[in-house]
């Protein structure tokens, strides 16, 4: 279920729901990248999502040469849908991001790693 939305870049923005982003992280068709801030990242994120904070996202900087797409993800879709117009605006064909963002994702009841308070180890959640 994607929808389509056209800006004023080169572009489409693509918003992603949760299964399918998951489907797509699942079948390594998709890297996924969040965006929030590290100390977000450290308490809780998809597993095998990079970190790349939109308080310094640089378009250059992203893994944009291999097969894989990029999907980009915060925690309730804005600052991906943020930093998928700055790709946009860079030049970049497409961009895609997690609707919903990872709320979303929790409430589809899909995986996470998550940080312990009390003991400071990682849950790993598995695709």
């Amino acid at each position: 279920m994607s929808e389509h939305h056209q800006h004023r870049s080169a572009g489409p923005l693509h918003e992603l729901g949760p299964s399918e982003v998951h489907a797509l992280l699942r079948s390594r068709q998709a890297v996924l990248i969040d965006v929030r801030e590290p100390g977000e990242f450290e308490v809780e994120r998809i597993p095998g999502a990079l970190l790349f904070p939109l308080s310094g996202f640089d378009p250059a900087s992203l893994p944009l040469e291999g097969a894989r797409r990029i999907i980009l993800q915060c925690g309730t879709g804005r600052r991906s849908a943020t930093a998928a117009q700055r790709l946009l605006d860079a030049g970049t064909k497409e961009a895609s991001h997690l609707a919903g963002g990872l709320k979303a994702w929790k409430e589809a009841g899909l995986p996470l790693t998550t940080l312990n308070p009390a003991t400071g180890r990682l849950h790993h959640g598995h695709l």
